[in-house]
């Protein structure tokens, strides 16, 4: 019986070194860039992100929809009416305005049950340096009643710096949200 205790406790001794890496280390395989579906939050939980002043908003300074991109490396802000969508491209705070070099940022969804790539043209705000924009805008009532839709699956795609970035666009499923409403239930995803 004396033996067979030692391999019990032998074999548990073996498991716990095996199972636990060094101090600090997370057990999540690395996710290339911009593709964020695991990661550790720099040791920080994830319901933190709305407290303290180093924390990002649940929403983006327009009222809208948080994307992140990479692991917090940069945001996407999405505002859509009735009539136009526009993505806001954010810091890693998702606070201020990033200029990037690029003529459009592409949403990839579902329409009718097939896949759909569509160009959000580039709209620089006043405040961009030229040849860069942080505001791309597409006036589209059809494509907003596509992007609302349940199944649309709404996923965003973009190259900041020689960077891809891609992030999944949660958002209440609700043509008449108005993007001022505080109270609205708007959604941090990560992919």
């Amino acid at each position: 019986m004396k033996s067979t205790n030692c391999v019990i406790m032998q074999y548990c001794i073996l498991a716990l070194a095996l199972g636990c890496g060094p101090a600090g280390s997370t057990n999540s395989t690395t996710m290339p860039p911009g593709d964020s579906a695991s990661h550790d939050h720099d040791g920080h939980a994830h319901d933190s992100h709305a407290q303290g002043d180093a924390a990002h908003a649940t929403h983006g300074p327009h009222h809208g929809v948080i994307v992140e991109l990479g692991n917090e490396e940069y945001h996407a802000e999405i505002v859509h009416d009735d009539m136009s969508l526009t993505v806001y491209i954010l810091d890693s705070a998702a606070k201020q305005a990033i200029p990037i070099d690029a003529s459009d940022v592409l949403i990839n969804l579902m329409r009718d049950g097939k896949p759909e790539q569509i160009a959000i043209p580039a709209k620089p705000d006043a405040g961009d340096s030229a040849g860069k924009s942080s505001r791309f805008q597409l006036d589209d009532a059809e494509l907003i009643h596509a992007f609302d839709q349940e199944n649309a699956s709404p996923r965003l795609s973009l190259t900041i710096a020689g960077t891809a970035y891609r992030g999944s666009i949660n958002h209440v499923h609700d043509t008449a949200h108005d993007p001022h409403d505080h109270d609205a239930d708007h959604s941090h995803t990560h992919e």
